[in-house]
């Protein structure tokens, strides 16, 4: 499975391609980061987001889309920028027909560190031993990117299949009645 994790900021939005398998190693694709300048309007911003969005998704084809899900801050205008980015970032996948997930920030430090509450230089020390690198991704936004997509590799397949087994349970009930 190939995963796009997306780390979204409005300043600097992190993406990360990892591909592998539950109990397999995972193996990094790329990372990187779309930067835009804060001296321009958000919706030309917010462009510039949606095309290096699109750009990773022709180069690279996911199976799946992993976000951030954006939790409220004590900055409003912060919480904004990443909700616009994010909501980019959806439509984005949505418009190709990728699957997309949102994982919480604790939920991918838990899945990465086994900490919910870890902080980032935790997190990119356990991606880079993750993905065998021999140096962390800089920026942050770059390795919370990978982190989100190896959350999805190693709790996605597992929730698609609890879904797919719910769904089939569902299907035999309405025969048997």
């Amino acid at each position: 499975m190939r995963v796009l994790g997306i780390d979204p900021g409005l300043t600097r939005c992190g993406l990360g391609m990892v591909e592998g398998s539950v109990g397999r190693p995972l193996r990094l694709i790329d990372v990187g980061v779309v930067r835009t300048s804060s001296h321009l309007p958000v919706a030309e911003r917010l462009v510039t987001i949606e095309r290096g969005v699109e750009a990773w998704l022709e180069e690279h084809r996911p199976d799946a889309v992993a976000v951030e899900r954006v939790f409220a801050r004590s900055d409003v205008s912060t919480v904004m920028g990443t909700a616009q980015a994010a909501g980019i970032a959806m439509v984005c996948a949505a418009r190709r027909g990728i699957p997309l997930a949102l994982h919480t920030p604790s939920e991918v430090k838990a899945a990465v560190t086994g900490n919910g509450r870890a902080e980032k230089a935790q997190v990119g020390a356990m991606v880079t031993r993750i993905l065998r690198l021999e140096v962390a991704p800089k920026p942050a936004d770059a390795a919370d990117a990978l982190a989100l997509a190896i959350t999805h590799v190693w709790r996605g397949g597992a929730q698609a299949r609890i879904e797919e087994a719910r769904l089939r349970a569902v299907a035999a009930a309405r025969r048997s009645s």
